[in-house]
């Protein structure tokens, strides 16, 4: 059963994460609709990493030529080169979080663990909604949208920002730095880009945290959930690397509105099940 428990939520969370439909309000719903006890927070980190390694292999090219043209930029005194640029905005946008996340984290980590975390979950969706709809309403007052090479500072700060959203259970954090990416005037697909290349830092951080806070609790934690960890660490990548090839190709074509529609349904259905359950 833990095996299998942890198959589901390595699925959710490698599914949730890159579509924005929130993966840490998923994580918070779904076992509590179930009944299954609140996993730990170092399943939370390992699975997280998972997510991680979906963001790496898939856009490895990427990070290496970030990598390069960042040690060139610093050697040179120039951010001609856009993937510079790129490798410098990934920096600064992830700054706000970062921070937010260190100066609150008894307090998140209290919204994922208290009672009333399927609700703060349930109203965090809504949330999302709003901010994947009200994107599309200010895309189409756009006249033309920008390629990522033509990303500013501000964009990049933007985007930062609204990454904090995510620190709540339920905002989704591809969501909102997507969402954020487009009222800035980015290509569909390229505000995607972004926003993973983005969640690199937060999930390899973040991650540390947790496991250091785990592993002080119980260190022999490691050892004892090393199965489910596992299971759960290699269906997230699995399926998050599936889910970021999936809304590259959609946000192509087609609008946030239907993740925004589940968004708010969902949100509308927890809170009621919170309610009268």
């Amino acid at each position: 059963m833990e095996i299998i428990r942890a198959i589901i939520l390595g699925v959710i969370q490698g599914a949730t994460e890159f579509i924005p439909i929130s993966s840490s309000g998923h994580l918070v719903i779904v076992p509590w609709l179930l009944g299954w006890p609140h996993s730990s927070l170092l399943f939370d980190a390992i699975v997280h990493w998972g997510t991680l390694v979906a963001i790496l292999l898939f856009f490895w090219r990427d990070f290496w030529q970030m990598i390069v043209a960042g040690i060139q930029s610093i050697l040179r005194f120039s951010l001609d080169d856009p993937m510079a640029r790129l490798a410098w905005f990934v920096v600064v946008g992830s700054i706000p979080a970062a921070l937010f996340g260190l100066l609150f984290k008894d307090f998140i980590e209290g919204l994922f663990e208290g009672n009333a975390a399927p609700l703060v979950a349930g109203i965090s969706l809504l949330i999302t909604a709003a901010l994947l709809s009200g994107s599309e309403l200010m895309t189409k007052r756009l006249s033309q949208a920008k390629p990522l090479q033509k990303m500013s500072w501000g964009d990049a700060i933007f985007v930062g920002v609204a990454q904090v959203l995510a620190l709540l259970p339920g905002v989704s954090r591809s969501g909102s730095t997507i969402a954020a990416g487009l009222a800035r005037g980015i290509q569909r697909e390229d505000a995607a880009r972004f926003s993973f290349l983005l969640g690199t830092p937060a999930f390899l951080g973040a991650g540390l945290l947790q496991i250091a806070d785990a592993l002080a609790e119980d260190s022999s934690m490691l050892a004892t959930e090393a199965p489910g960890l596992l299971a759960g660490f290699i269906v997230s990548a699995i399926v998050g690397f599936a889910a970021i090839r999936f809304m590259l190709a959609y946000l192509r074509k087609y609008s946030l509105y239907i993740f925004a529609a589940y968004c708010l349904v969902a949100g509308l259905a927890v809170i009621s099940l919170y309610f009268f359950r």
